[in-house]
């Protein structure tokens, strides 16, 4: 690891919100072993009672997550601690949600499967430069199925009806679905 990975200052407290426990578990695993204070929570309501109560200096949201949107404990924590750096994950890649994210405070935002070396990198980044490219960003086939997995979703795994929003064929969207995901 380099020094400014592990130069994360007097204030090493961590909110992780997201509601897949087990990826949960392995982040704040992983996270722990880079010197932070790790603090989980599974839910809007969780993220948001922590923010509140014991605002941390770090935090890595979920976008969706069952009772909600990351997005509002992202507000929270702005008003709470408006020096905290926030990073922001999402398995649903979009353009226009990482603007409203950066614009309501994020620090960065990551679509998963994000690492815990690429979330640490765009934790401590300084406010003004870039993070370091991702090591193995997600391909562009991987960014596409997982469009159409979260379209399918949306519409209730309705073949037809995600067909039919996705302006594909429906025997080509079966195709789709049946193969296992890209890499």
């Amino acid at each position: 690891m380099s020094d400014k990975q592990l130069d994360i200052g007097e204030d090493k407290t961590l909110l992780l919100l997201d509601d897949d426990e087990p990826f949960l578990r392995r982040l704040a695993k992983a996270m722990e072993k880079r010197g932070f204070e790790v603090e989980t929570a599974g839910s809007v309501a969780a993220g948001k009672a922590i923010a509140t109560a014991r605002p941390p200096a770090f935090a890595v949201c979920d976008l969706r997550l069952e009772d909600g949107n990351g997005l509002d404990v992202v507000e929270v924590l702005r008003e709470k601690r408006p020096d905290s750096r926030i990073v922001v994950l999402t398995g649903y890649g979009a353009i226009a949600t990482a603007v409203t994210a950066v614009k309501i405070g994020a620090t960065d935002y990551l679509s998963k499967p994000a690492d815990a070396n690429d979330i640490t990198n765009a934790l401590l980044t300084p406010t003004n430069e870039l993070p370091p490219p991702p090591e193995n960003p997600m391909s562009a086939d991987r960014v596409r199925w997982e469009h159409i997995q979260r379209v399918y979703e949306l519409c209730d795994r309705n073949v037809s009806e995600t067909a039919r929003r996705l302006n594909m064929h429906r025997r080509t969207l079966q195709r789709i679905l049946a193969k296992r995901s890209p890499k």
